[in-house]
């Protein structure tokens, strides 16, 4: 069973949801992740595709960045945005642009 990846995030969330934080590690990241079906690349390709239609910002910041530390490009990114708003709506793929934008430019203050 492979360990989660590091988040501040979920370690802040410990003291008040200990058990959903649990359950994260443990099935989301542990086991779902885990799976041999799939690489880690298209899960990752698969997850912000499915944040992005959902409009979930925050997490989609998240897996932005374990996207791109799973060896999916930013051309990538910028092909499933375009592709997510026809599927999913204008209004997700452009805050779903907007979300991207904001951690490249995040990346590119560190030196990333």
């Amino acid at each position: 069973m492979a360990a989660a990846p590091k988040s501040a995030r979920r370690d802040r969330l410990k003291k008040n949801f200990p058990k959903l934080v649990q359950a994260t590690e443990e099935f989301a990241y542990a086991d779902i992740w885990e799976r041999k079906g799939l690489s880690k690349r298209d899960r990752s390709l698969i997850t912000i595709a499915a944040l992005t239609a959902l409009v979930r910002e925050e997490q989609l910041k998240t897996h932005l960045e374990r996207a791109l530390g799973n060896g999916v490009t930013k051309e990538e990114i910028h092909e499933m945005v375009v592709h997510m708003a026809v599927y999913a709506g204008w209004p997700a793929a452009m805050t779903a642009a907007q979300t991207a934008t904001d951690l490249y430019e995040e990346m590119e203050a560190k030196g990333q």
